[in-house]
């Protein structure tokens, strides 16, 4: 069974590529359309659509993320494989009828695992050992997700199209179906990892990371949070906000707008936030 390092671009992940070697190294790109949004920095952008092999216009996540993946390849001296599916605005228009939120976050579905499991299909060599950056605090993240796998086999399934309908009622239709994808294991939880270690080992390393990684406007972030990120990546949290004024798309979180989030007046530093009001959701 072939092994794989999930890599979102945070330093966990970037560590666990770092300390627990495998066949596969694989970061999975969520882009967006919007050309206010787009990297300033020219090379950056041709290197980013080099590596996914399509004209790259912009991330939902900080930029210097980007740049992080390209430095870790160097650091550990291997290849990071970069995935895209559809961008965040074509699943918005596309899938689900409704914005993503914290009751239906298929945005992670649709653009970090897709991407990931289609990817390895094609390779033909699935099923895997996927390593999960979860530390030694994070047993009930593991725990959920370890209550996903199949009694029998112990493996994650995902359901995905194989091909379509050739006869019957569904003729010409996509045919889905549910594909033995991966058995996770957490490295980091087995050998007693927590942040401390984590953040002594990037100390002083040629390695740059994003104060928060994932998407800047993810919903799962406290709205103060969010109206901080409004003051570090406006053009983006406003790519966020003119999502809500799709027709019948509703909004990202059911207690405030982003407009709303947009006004807000007060003026905090990401130091006063834990983990868990920054989005610390991984996938």
């Amino acid at each position: 069974m072939k092994t794989v390092n999930s890599i979102s671009g945070g330093r966990t992940s970037a560590y666990l590529a770092s300390k627990y070697p495998s066949d596969i190294n694989i970061f999975a790109l969520v882009k967006i359309e919007d050309i206010r949004c787009r990297p300033k920095d020219k090379k950056l952008v041709q290197d980013v659509s080099d590596k996914i092999g399509q004209d790259f216009i912009a991330t939902a996540e900080d930029d210097l993320t980007l740049r992080t993946i390209f430095e870790l390849e160097q650091y550990l001296g291997k290849e990071i494989q970069w995935v895209v599916g559809e961008s965040f605005d074509w699943v918005v228009e596309n899938k689900g009828g409704w914005l993503p939120n914290k009751l239906h976050r298929y945005c992670t579905v649709e653009m970090k695992l897709r991407p990931i499991f289609r990817y390895l299909y094609k390779l033909g060599i699935l099923p895997v050992e996927m390593r999960i950056g979860f530390r030694s605090n994070e047993e009930k993240r593991a725990i959920k997700m370890l209550e996903r796998t199949n009694e029998a086999d112990g493996l994650i399934y995902f359901k995905d199209i194989v091909g379509k309908w050739e006869k019957g009622p569904n003729k010409g239709k996509n045919k889905w179906e549910s594909i033995p994808y991966h058995r996770p294991r957490f490295p980091l939880i087995e050998d007693g990892i927590n942040k401390s270690d984590v953040q002594n080992y990037w100390h002083g390393k040629p390695v740059k990371f994003a104060r928060f990684n994932n998407c800047v406007g993810c919903f799962h972030r406290n709205p103060i949070f969010l109206k901080k990120m409004f003051d570090e990546h406006p053009e983006k949290m406003n790519w966020f906000e003119l999502q809500e004024k799709k027709p019948k798309k509703g909004t990202w979180r059911s207690d405030v707008s982003y407009a709303q989030v947009r006004r807000y007046p007060l003026q905090l530093e990401f130091e006063m936030f834990g983990e868990c009001d920054s989005g610390h959701c991984g996938i």
